[in-house]
């Protein structure tokens, strides 16, 4: 039987529609339940504080909420590890930051692989680290921080938020380019390293801004310069070290990661509303008061930085000798 053209083609085009009318319906209803944000940091860390911004902004916009779930320890690997093995239904995600990409050089026996089973959903801010001092150190400069510690080798204490954060690559890369030959000190978070500076347990310590600003600002920590390539807009008089030590950048930089094979739809999805959020003029402030940059990408160009940053610290790791079981 030879059907009419008209009614031919509204079955071809409905036959057509039919490969997408799944998908069409699983992101309208993504999300159905809440859904965890799993941060390898404690409570009120940078990483923290950036994951809790979002997570807001998130559960507003996807009308469920964003739990964000403290599971701290190892350089974030425990967090990242439980992300990895979770079900790729986007229920689960990971707060993916400058520690994921330098833990796989570090530790030798991690059960995941971050290129291979993170899916990059969205790189949501950059910031600043501020290398801090206890403000009765005997260096006001970076140079003299440098020839004192030349002087006294082995005897000035690096505090870090914990193996492979991003403050001990940082340190481990100054300590690499100027011989400095601090001694790193790790805490379990960045509450605990930050406590400890602030007490002259520890001497040094590269700090994110947003939970040190006020103490640098009341004067109980002495700035004695940024880790960026180029001076903080925030803190125009404080230095970038690239200023003393040519070369150096060692900037954290936070983004949202799900398990591998979690369906393109919600990744797009989640990448939708993570960069809206970068682009509201509150969010963008919130994020600004604490020294972050909002940095908006597409799924394939955060997993192009992840991929970069992997590299360049592995390279750092290798030089400065590091390795963690």
């Amino acid at each position: 039987m030879k059907l009419p053209r008209r009614r031919f083609l509204r079955l071809a085009a409905g036959a057509a529609a039919l490969p997408a009318a799944p998908r069409i319906a699983r992101a309208a209803a993504y999300p159905t339940r809440p859904v965890r944000l799993i941060v390898g940091d404690v409570p009120a860390g940078a990483p923290d504080i950036v994951a809790r911004v979002m997570g807001q902004w998130l559960s507003e916009r996807l009308g469920q909420q964003i739990v964000v779930e403290n599971r701290p320890g190892a350089g974030s690997t425990l967090a990242v590890e439980i992300v990895a093995k979770a079900p790729p239904d986007g229920y689960t995600l990971s707060l993916v930051g400058t520690s994921a990409a330098t833990s796989e050089a570090l530790y030798q026996k991690l059960d995941y692989n971050l290129i291979r089973d993170i899916a990059p959903v969205a790189a949501m801010v950059r910031s600043p680290l501020i290398m801090v001092v206890t403000p009765s150190f005997p260096a006001q400069t970076v140079l003299e921080f440098i020839a004192y510690a030349k002087a006294n080798l082995g005897q000035i204490n690096m505090a870090s938020a914990g193996n492979g954060t991003g403050p001990h690559v940082a340190g481990e890369l100054f300590n690499m380019m100027t011989g400095s030959g601090m001694v790193h000190v790790p805490y379990r978070g960045g509450s605990a390293a930050l406590t400890a500076v602030l007490s002259g347990q520890v001497q040094v310590y590269f700090v994110a801004v947003s939970p040190s600003i006020g103490y640098i600002r009341a004067g109980q920590l002495k700035a004695l310069a940024v880790t960026t390539a180029t001076r903080w807009d925030g803190m125009p008089d404080v230095p970038a070290v690239d200023e003393f030590v040519p070369g150096y950048e060692a900037s954290i930089w936070f983004g949202i990661g799900a398990p591998r094979n979690t369906p393109a739809d919600i990744v797009e999805n989640l990448n939708k509303e993570i960069n809206a959020g970068l682009a509201d003029p509150q969010i963008k402030a919130k994020f600004g008061s604490l020294g972050n940059t909002p940095l908006p990408m597409t799924p394939i160009e955060f997993g192009n930085l992840v991929a970069e940053e992997t590299e360049k610290w592995a390279k750092v790791v290798r030089l400065s000798g590091a390795k963690f079981e």
